[in-house]
């Protein structure tokens, strides 16, 4: 029985689906089972990156949202996740993690920073497009991206007002900065990425015609973790689908057991 029945019968319930498919005395065993795939998930792929940065953005304060921002912009290029930690803990060491310091370091200081990262494929683009972000922060909303969210219309206006910093902001990146802020900025909503509903259909958790957000979003619902919450789901799914489903690499896949791309073939 495919996990995405937990959205399909949300009308009615659950309890309502198994008592008319006749399949009551199996209701607790499937729903304990989708909560454990769920915390299996998050345990064996960790949760939102944000928190293993040790980025706290529960609150909504201005300076950890940069410093989210100053990651997400980081995660955001085509390079592997362990050089972009690598190099947001060298702007960590250096002290270099506010819109004003970005400034004062300069583009030859930046590119230093970048480079002690592993960055260095691109130190000198990205140096010149954080000294631009900057300026434009500072210049249009003071510094704070709380006032940028706070001036957009809706959903879509605050994608576009990102987008528009400096010479732009790509999607990519401001998808992995607006998914681990849903649960503080009203109107971070961003779709999921390809990764995410890549993986969240390998574990059935949707199928092919529904909308991948509110499917997931129902889901995690009636299956909510504590201590957790939308974004460790979403972050989980995406670790898997980046590292595991795009690359094809079942046999180490630590949701082996728990996938169906295989049966699906």
């Amino acid at each position: 029985m495919f996990l995405y029945k937990t959205v399909v019968c949300e009308k009615y319930g659950l309890h309502w689906y198994f008592k008319k498919a006749n399949l009551l005395p199996n209701y607790k065993y499937y729903m304990g089972n989708v909560k454990d795939t769920i915390k299996k998930l998050i345990s064996a792929l960790g949760g939102k990156f944000s928190k293993e940065l040790g980025i706290d953005l529960s609150q909504g304060i201005s300076t950890e949202i940069f410093k989210w921002f100053l990651a997400s912009k980081l995660f955001g290029a085509r390079i592997g996740t362990n050089i972009a930690i690598k190099t947001y803990r060298e702007f960590e060491r250096c002290g270099v993690l506010s819109p004003e310091k970005i400034v004062e370091t300069g583009w030859d200081g930046l590119v230093r920073i970048l480079d002690d990262g592993g960055y260095a494929r691109y130190d000198f683009s990205t140096a010149t497009k954080l000294l631009e972000i900057m300026e434009d922060l500072k210049k249009f909303y003071h510094g704070d991206l709380n006032k940028l969210h706070e001036m957009a219309d809706d959903e879509d206006d605050l994608e576009d007002l990102l987008k528009g910093l400096g010479k732009g902001i790509g999607d990519v990146t401001v998808n992995i900065f607006l998914r681990e802020l849903r649960s503080v900025w009203k109107k971070a909503n961003p779709v999921p990425s390809e990764l995410v509903i890549l993986a969240a259909r390998n574990l059935g958790f949707i199928s092919q015609t529904e909308e991948p957000l509110s499917a997931l979003k129902k889901v995690w619902l009636v299956h909510t973790i504590k201590g957790k919450d939308f974004s460790d789901f979403e972050a989980a799914l995406l670790r898997l689908g980046k590292d595991f489903c795009k690359k094809r690499k079942c046999s180490s896949c630590p949701m082996g057991k728990e996938c169906r791309c295989k049966k699906a073939k």
